[in-house]
């Protein structure tokens, strides 16, 4: 479990921090560094989500709920945005989502 939550939380750095250097770029008129370092960070992304072990459907549907998360963190922690409850309601819920999903044994699997 620990492995593959390191694994969800990289790509998700990845996918985040790629995504905010491009907005940088594009939208903050920032130097095309950041916008060329950001697709890198992009691509690393998808290499990293490939080092998990299960199929590709599930692991980007827990995917999904690990981004939410991480986007109210880095918002939070990078772009000053304050969650509220719903928020906080909100990734709690995927949270729960996330762990049966990706972590609940199955027969047959």
């Amino acid at each position: 479990m620990l492995k593959s939550m390191s694994l969800f939380v990289l790509a998700g750095l990845c996918e985040i921090g790629g995504g905010y250097l491009i907005w940088l770029w594009f939208k903050e008129d920032r130097s095309i560094w950041y916008g060329l370092s950001g697709a890198i960070l992009l691509a690393m992304y998808g290499v990293v989500a490939t080092y998990q072990t299960a199929s590709f459907g599930r692991v980007y549907a827990t995917y999904g709920g690990i981004f939410i998360i991480l986007s109210l963190l880095w918002a939070w922690r990078v772009d000053n945005f304050k969650p509220d409850r719903y928020d906080i309601f909100g990734a709690l819920i995927c949270i729960a989502g996330v762990l049966i999903m990706f972590y609940t044994p199955r027969s047959g699997n």
